[in-house]
């Protein structure tokens, strides 16, 4: 069992940034991680993910260009850099992991492993 523990989430202006950070407790099964986000009222939203061997990313079209997820190797971690945040990216970001290969994975149900979230508010 892979546990997850996110931070880094808070109160931002429009315009600014945030870095969130996601640490797994074991990453050797570890294929893809990524980052979900759930708006109050919404389904839970892809992000963006990582393969973890090889550090290829990919990302939502709602965040592509703004968004950036890198990895740390030695912590076990995963990063969402966050830049020039809209009101409409609040929501609570969850971190995700998965041990199943593919092309790349952007549904909830090819991760079963899940952080516990972390408010992420953007003020206009």
């Amino acid at each position: 069992q892979v546990q997850l523990l996110e931070a880094g989430g808070g109160l931002v202006q429009a315009g600014g940034s945030l870095r969130l950070f996601c640490a797994a407790s074991d990453t050797f099964s570890i294929y893809f991680m990524a980052w979900f986000r759930q708006a109050p009222g919404k389904e839970r939203e892809f992000v963006g993910n990582i393969r973890w061997n090889s550090g290829r990313t990919y990302y939502g079209d709602s965040v592509k260009g703004r968004f950036t997820i890198s990895k740390d190797s030695v912590e076990n971690a995963i990063y969402l850099q966050m830049n020039s945040l809209k009101p409409e990216d609040t929501a609570v970001y969850f971190c995700a992991a998965s041990p199943i290969s593919g092309i790349s994975l952007i549904s909830t149900a090819d991760y079963p492993y899940w952080g516990q979230g972390t408010q992420v508010t953007v003020s206009s």
